[in-house]
């Protein structure tokens, strides 16, 4: 992808810019990605945070959680997730960004970070109408992520290499048919460049 400066300097307000994170958490890394492995995303994400904080950019860490079980969705479904059991501390942010100063941290029961939390509140709160966004996975916490803050009348930046998904094909189809639409589609170096 090949940009001008003026381009991104249009789409890249600090001030008025939020990067917001899906999912970093113990139980979500520890499986197998793609096309990004954990490890990739984990180093990028890191990359992106440390960036967005030294500059006093607005940064959001999301994670999904559940008290007991009984706030989460249960819907009838042909893949039946709904009788999972979690390990202890699968919830915990990963140490990468567990203990980063100066961002705001938000719990979602399900896998859009806007409903049910003050994610919108607190970006309108300080002007923001840019969310970078990444994390894991592409299909499911981002993709639902973005398309919230779409209908919220966000502008939207989809950091491709900070996000995988448990196929290639589930990461691929979101980032060629639904963020284009959405959003622009960059890398990790083109945001902190």
């Amino acid at each position: 992808m090949n940009y001008s400066k003026q381009n991104q300097n249009e789409l890249f307000k600090a001030e008025r810019t939020a990067l917001v994170v899906i999912d970093l958490q113990n139980g979500i890394v520890n499986r197998e990605l793609s096309p990004y492995s954990s490890k990739e995303v984990i180093e990028n994400v890191s990359k992106l945070v440390t960036s967005f904080t030294e500059k006093k950019i607005f940064t959001v860490l999301v994670r999904v959680s559940s008290l007991d079980g009984k706030d989460t969705l249960k819907p009838i479904t042909d893949n039946n997730l709904n009788n999972s059991k979690f390990a202890e501390g699968w919830d915990n942010y990963i140490p990468e960004i567990a203990e980063v100063k100066n961002v705001h941290y938000i719990t979602k029961r399900q896998w859009g970070a806007f409903y049910g939390t003050d994610l919108d509140l607190q970006l309108r709160r300080r002007g923001i109408n840019t969310i970078v966004l990444c994390g894991i996975s592409t299909s499911i916490g981002v993709d639902t992520t973005a398309r919230e803050a779409f209908q919220h009348g966000y502008n939207q930046i989809f950091i491709e290499d900070a996000m995988s998904a448990l196929t290639k094909e589930e990461h691929d189809y979101v980032c060629k048919y639904i963020f284009p639409k959405i959003g622009k589609i960059r890398t990790t170096e083109e945001v902190i460049s």
